[in-house]
């Protein structure tokens, strides 16, 4: 039953990234991409391998409805192979008993953490695959930072409401 919930809930999110947060395109530098909460807030106890399928589908999914040719695929693969080393850093072993990634489950301080490195990596690695030239490095820096922010309080904001 928790599976079927959290599917529904990954499926609810990807819908509301694709049909509301890919058309707020706010200051022409805020691209707010709130699937990578669905990466983020993985079961720990997945295969490394079941991870990086999980990364890649739903990269190809963003990619299909982005019209982005790849660029979302190779960003959340990438995130997916970073996210167990991550979290063997951030989170200590006895938390590491935890079925997943929440508020609840490894504290404010860790999931700030984990949350601003993941969506970091994500965002700068899409932004800097979809501009593929060094001369836009600026853009890039700036898409990526005011990007992330939004992201980052949208996934925050998700963890507080959920698990207070």
């Amino acid at each position: 039953m928790e599976w079927t919930k959290q599917i529904g809930r990954y499926l609810l999110i990807m819908v509301l990234q694709v049909l509301l947060f890919d058309q707020l395109q706010l200051w022409g530098a805020c691209h707010p991409y709130i699937y990578v909460l669905c990466l983020l807030m993985m079961p720990i106890t997945l295969p490394h391998s079941a991870d990086m399928l999980i990364g890649a589908c739903v990269g190809f999914i963003m990619d299909i409805f982005c019209n982005s040719l790849g660029v979302h695929m190779a960003a959340c693969i990438l995130l997916m192979y970073i996210r167990p080393y991550l979290i063997g850093v951030i989170v200590n072993d006895k938390d590491r008993l935890n079925e997943q990634i929440s508020l609840h489950a490894i504290g404010m301080e860790a999931l700030l953490k984990y949350t601003v490195i993941m969506v970091l990596i994500h965002h700068l690695t899409v932004f800097s695959l979809a501009a593929w030239s060094w001369s836009h490095m600026g853009f890039v820096l700036l898409e990526t930072i005011v990007s992330s922010t939004i992201t980052i309080l949208l996934v925050i904001g998700y963890n507080v409401l959920r698990y207070k």
